[in-house]
C-alpha cells in the first residue's frame, strides 16, 4: 500500500498562509529538505523559484530561500509569473528544481508551494514522501559549511523569455490582427505577461483583471468566476474572451455570444485540429476521470483513445509520456501541450484555439462547439471530522445510483485533494435524472458526515 503524505497534496503544498502547513518554518524546512535532496554532483546547484501576486509571496518566498542557501543551492528568483513559466525557466536555466508559490484558483488567504524536477514537471508521489521524511528528520550536520551556502540573485528578463517561447508556440506567419480579445488575467501570476502575448500577436486586447493588490487575486474575476469573462465579451463585443487562474495553468473561453467553452471542448478542438494536421502524437488524448462522456465519444468518432487518469493534472502528464500522447488535460481547464510545454499552460492552449479560428475564418461559437455534452451535475459536500466516503450507508448510496443510470451514465465520487470536501458528479442522458441522483447522494454524504462529526466530538 502507497504510504500516504502528510504535506503535500494533489497538487504541492496548500493552505492558509502563516497557519501549518503554509507557514515560514516549514517552507524554510521544506528548502533545506528540497535543497538536499536535489544537490547531486560537483557542480554549483540552482533552484527557480516563481510566485503569483497573494501577500503570503512575500513570506514564504525568502523562508523558502533561506532554506535553499542553507543547502547549498543558488536562488534564481522570477518574481511573478505563471506556473508553466516557472516550469520552462526551470529547463531553460538548467536548474536542479522549480519551486512555483501560488495556491492556483484558491482565494489570497492560501497560499501553497508546488515543486518541479530539473525536466519541469512535478515531482512524484515518491519523490515528494522522500521530502517529507527528510523534513521530519535531523538533518542539520548535511546543511552546507558556511564557504558553500548559495547566492540568490534575481533574473530581470524572466518574463520576457516566457513572452517569447509563449509567441513561438502560435504558427508561424498567423497573426491575431482584427480579432478583439478579452483577457482575464485574475489579477494574478499572468498580468503582464498574457496581455502582452496577444497583443505583440496583433489583437486588440482587453486586459481585465490586472490590477493585483496582494488581496484581489482570483476575486469575482479569472476562471473561478466564468460569468465575469462572458460579461466582459459582450460588454466589449469582442471576438473571444481568454479566463486564466491565479496562476495561469488554467484556462476557460467564451465566446462572442458570451457562451462559456470548457476544457473539455478546448481538449476536443485542439485534438481536431491536431489531428487533421499530423502533429497529434500516440493515437489518442489524456484526460481525467471527470471529463464528460460526450468528449469520450468524440474522440472514439475521430478514431482516436480518450485515457483517462485521477484528477490533477500531474497524473494527465505522467500518463502522457507513458503513453507517448502530447495532448492532455481537465475538464477545469488544464492542458497539457507537451510539444511546447511541461505542465498545464493557458495562454498556450488559448493561442491554439486562436489559431485555429484565424486559419478557418470561423467566429469561436462555430468553432469551439465541438461536441454535444451529456448532462453532467457535480456538488461538493463539506465535512469536518472523518470522511464520510467509507461508511457503509454512503457505498449502498453509490451502488444505487450506480444502479438507476443502468448503463446510460455514470457516477463519480472523490474527496479533494486540498480542502475537506466530496465532489459528487453523475451524468447521463436523462438529465433529471442525472440531477435526482447528484441531490440524494449529497443529502445522504452529508448525513452521514453530521453523524460521524457527533461522534468524534462526544
Amino acid at each position: 500500500m502507497r504510504k500516504a503524505r502528510r504535506l503535500f497534496g494533489t497538487d504541492g503544498i496548500r493552505g492558509t498562509a502563516n497557519t501549518e502547513p503554509m507557514t515560514a518554518g516549514i517552507a524554510l524546512r521544506l528548502g533545506q529538505a528540497a535543497g538536499l535532496l536535489f544537490t547531486r554532483g560537483a557542480h554549483r546547484h540552482r533552484v527557480v523559484i516563481g510566485k503569483d501576486t497573494r501577500l503570503s509571496g512575500y513570506m514564504i518566498e525568502p523562508a523558502l530561500t533561506a532554506g535553499f542557501i542553507g543547502a547549498g543551492m543558488d536562488v534564481t528568483l522570477l518574481g511573478p509569473l505563471p506556473t508553466p513559466a516557472v516550469a520552462m525557466l526551470t529547463r531553460s536555466l538548467r536548474a536542479d528544481l522549480g519551486v512555483m508559490i501560488s495556491a492556483s484558483h484558491n482565494p489570497y488567504e492560501d497560499n501553497g508551494i508546488k515543486l518541479f524536477g530539473p525536466d519541469g514537471t512535478k515531482l512524484s508521489d515518491e519523490v515528494e514522501l522522500e521530502i517529507e521524511a527528510l523534513m521530519d528528520s535531523a538533518f542539520g550536520d548535511r546543511l552546507a559549511a558556511p564557504q558553500n551556502l548559495g547566492r540568490a540573485a534575481r533574473l530581470d528578463d524572466a518574463a520576457g523569455r516566457y513572452i517569447e517561447a509563449a509567441k513561438a508556440s502560435f504558427p508561424r506567419g498567423l497573426r491575431l490582427d482584427g480579432l478583439r480579445i478579452v483577457v482575464d488575467c485574475a489579477n494574478g501570476a499572468a498580468y503582464k505577461v498574457a496581455p502582452t502575448v496577444l497583443w505583440e500577436l496583433g489583437a486588440t486586447v482587453i486586459a481585465v483583471g490586472v490590477t493585483p493588490d496582494g488581496f484581489n487575486i482570483n476575486r469575482d474575476c479569472g476562471s473561478t468566476v466564468p460569468s465575469f469573462i462572458c460579461q466582459q465579451v459582450v460588454e466589449h463585443n469582442a471576438h473571444i474572451g481568454i479566463a486564466l487562474d491565479g496562476d495561469a495553468d488554467r484556462l476557460l473561453l467564451a465566446d462572442e455570444t458570451g457562451e462559456l467553452v470548457d476544457g473539455d471542448q478546448i481538449l476536443a478542438l485542439i485534438a481536431k485540429s491536431w489531428s487533421r494536421a499530423g502533429t497529434l502524437q500516440g493515437g489518442g488524448i489524456v484526460a481525467t476521470v471527470m471529463s464528460n462522456l460526450g468528449l469520450e465519444r468524440y474522440i472514439a468518432g475521430l478514431d482516436l483513445t480518450l485515457h483517462r487518469t485521477p484528477v490533477g493534472d500531474r497524473y494527465v502528464a505522467e500518463h502522457m509520456r507513458a503513453t507517448g500522447i502530447n495532448v492532455g488535460g481537465e475538464q477545469s481547464g488544464h492542458v497539457i501541450l507537451s510539444d511546447f510545454a511541461t505542465t498545464g499552460d493557458g495562454l498556450l492552449a488559448a493561442l491554439q484555439v486562436l489559431a485555429v479560428l484565424v486559419q478557418q475564418e470561423r467566429t469561436a461559437s462555430e468553432a469551439c462547439r465541438v461536441f454535444q455534452p451529456l448532462p453532467q451535475e457535480l456538488k461538493n459536500v463539506r465535512f469536518a471530522g472523518p470522511s464520510p466516503m467509507r461508511n457503509r450507508a454512503v457505498q449502498a448510496a453509490i451502488k444505487a445510483a450506480e444502479a438507476r443510470l443502468n448503463g446510460t451514465g455514470r457516477v463519480l465520487i472523490r474527496e479533494s485533494g486540498t480542502e475537506p470536501l466530496v465532489r459528487v458528479m453523475a451524468e447521463g442522458e436523462d438529465s433529471a435524472l442525472v440531477n435526482e441522483v447528484v441531490d440524494l447522494l449529497c443529502e445522504v454524504i452529508a448525513d452521514v458526515a453530521r453523524a460521524e462529526k457527533s461522534v468524534a466530538v462526544g
